[in-house]
């Protein structure tokens, strides 16, 4: 399965904000729409992302306080990204190595979506049911003289 498949089903919204927008502007939107990752992008490029981690540690160095600063502080300037093309178990493995829950999608230098651990978690489940159910049918139709 490769990561255009999960893009399909999952839909293509995104939230984005610019380096300069404050941090706690940034907080509130995640909050409102339920999210845990914002894109950060500048002159219609791709310079960062701003997740809940990058949040809960502004928090921390500024004493509980979300403060301040803009969101070019707090980012990660250098998120790991994935194609449309790349297979899923990939994705998995390089989620997993970095640590990382929100991977944006990118095609050549075209932001297409942002893939979170939730989204990979569910569709290999999907996948993994979908192959259940066709091993049960496969199984309850076993040809009965099929041992001669």
């Amino acid at each position: 399965m490769k990561v255009s498949e999960i893009l399909k089903v999952k839909g293509n919204i995104l939230y984005t904000v610019t380096p300069e927008t404050p941090l706690i502007d940034a907080v509130n939107t995640m909050a409102e729409k339920d999210i845990g990752s914002l894109v950060v992008m500048e002159f219609g490029t791709l310079v960062g992302m701003l997740t809940f981690r990058e949040v809960m540690n502004a928090i921390h160095q500024n004493g509980g306080a979300v403060g301040s600063n803009t969101v070019r502080k707090h980012m990660d300037d250098s998120p790991i990204t994935v194609t449309p093309d790349t297979e899923v178990n990939e994705v998995r493995r390089i989620m997993l190595e970095r640590h990382a829950r929100y991977v944006p999608i990118m095609d050549a230098r075209t932001l297409l979506g942002v893939m979170s651990f939730y989204d990979v978690a569910k569709a290999v489940l999907d996948a993994q049911g979908f192959e259940n159910k066709m091993l049960k049918a496969y199984i309850r139709d076993w040809p009965s003289n099929a041992d001669e």
